[in-house]
């Protein structure tokens, strides 16, 4: 279990949109060692071969190249660009290949999927089902596990405000990422290692997916209030009086946005798991305890060898979503025994597998034993009334 470690990254006063606020981060020191550049694919889905049976399939526009040097010294970012005839968009294409999620396309660069790395993750959760065959399991469950695993997000272009605000944000001198709010949710957040990779990737974050809870809240929320601070005037007598007060401004507001606003990411424990090295530098991807009615993110974060983060981005988890995780931890850690694992959550066997059911699991069960715990709960509920 791991902490995101966001040293070396500063959170500037927000900006709002509508229902969208945008926090910026800015890097003192920008990394030049290593940097990322974008592959634009086309607009339609994609396929990646994960192994010789299992596949994942996404909209998917593009990929991040990361290039580095194992000696320190300056990376080259290079861009790569698709273009149809006359350098407009590129012909439709139905379906995209991609092999694997992470290539190594040279000595020094890798390509990777960005944020599919981390869906996959979660996706992957337990993925081959029982691993004893208990009696209450299906054979479908036995044979296939969890394949098919499906979940719902949404582009960025799909998030209400979200485009108009990217397109109005002021990029500030060294900004090396972003965190989005929609409703004062925090959404996402984004960081890559150098300023001149964030200006050539700022108009991607329109093309990301997004979690379900960040959508609704785009679309019902009112608009935001912006956070604006006054400076007592009392024992302001020069500039430099001003100037320490506006930092001291400053500092106020990053503390408060680390602790309260973005406390349910960076405060909370994860786990990493790693994918590929890059020279001092380690790509992984991190899944969140799972905690019910609190906020849960996967994500994927390119650290050095002191674990301080050179590139983050992260996706937030809807109510469903963390229950499914939560009901699949639960599971394996107890060998997929129900009844050790309605003792450990405190319900019965029946009002596990009606909760089985409600995240979408119950094709897992056999259809008898399934019957028998609606009759259970409905006889239940029966005799409360």
């Amino acid at each position: 279990m791991t902490v995101l470690d966001l040293t070396g990254l500063t959170t500037r006063p927000s900006q709002v949109w509508g229902g969208v606020r945008l926090v910026p981060l800015v890097r003192e020191e920008p990394l030049t060692d290593l940097r990322l550049h974008e592959e634009i694919y086309s607009d339609g889905p994609g396929l990646v071969e994960l192994g010789p049976r299992d596949h994942y399939l996404s909209y998917i526009p593009h990929g991040f190249v990361a290039a580095w040097t194992g000696d320190g010294s300056p990376a080259a970012a290079y861009g790569t660009r698709l273009d149809g005839p006359g350098g407009g968009p590129p012909p439709a294409m139905p379906l995209r290949f991609h092999r694997r999620m992470v290539r190594r396309q040279a000595k020094d660069r890798l390509r990777f999927l960005p944020l599919h790395l981390a869906l996959e993750g979660y996706l992957a959760l337990h993925f081959g089902g029982p691993v004893i065959a208990w009696q209450e399991w299906s054979d479908r469950a036995l044979r296939g596990g969890l394949s098919p695993r499906v979940e719902e997000a949404y582009v960025g272009a799909q998030v209400r405000g979200l485009g108009d605000a990217l397109r109005v944000f002021e990029i500030h001198p060294n900004q090396c990422g972003l965190l989005v709010y929609t409703g004062d949710a925090l959404a996402s957040a984004f960081a890559v290692p150098h300023p001149d990779d964030y200006r050539a990737l700022h108009p991607s974050l329109v093309s990301d997916l997004y979690g379900e809870l960040v959508h609704h809240y785009a679309l019902l929320a009112a608009p935001l209030p912006d956070f604006r601070t006054a400076i007592d005037g009392a024992g302001i007598r020069s500039l430099a009086d001003l100037r320490a007060a506006a930092r001291r401004q400053e500092r106020d507001w990053a503390l408060f946005h680390d602790t309260t606003m973005a406390g349910g990411l960076l405060d909370v424990p994860h786990t990493a798991q790693s994918v590929y090295r890059l020279g001092r530098f380690t790509l992984s991807r991190f899944l969140p305890p799972f905690a019910p009615k609190h906020e849960n993110h996967i994500g994927e974060t390119i650290t050095d060898e002191n674990g301080r983060i050179a590139y983050l981005k992260t996706f937030r988890l809807s109510e469903n979503q963390v229950r499914r995780g939560h009901l699949l931890s639960r599971l394996a850690e107890r060998q997929w025994n129900l009844a050790d694992t309605a003792a450990e959550l405190g319900v019965t066997e029946a009002q596990l597998g009606m909760r089985l059911e409600s995240a979408g699991f119950g094709h897992l069960l056999r259809r008898d034993v399934l019957d028998l715990y609606r009759k259970v709960a409905v006889g239940t509920l029966g005799r409360k009334r």
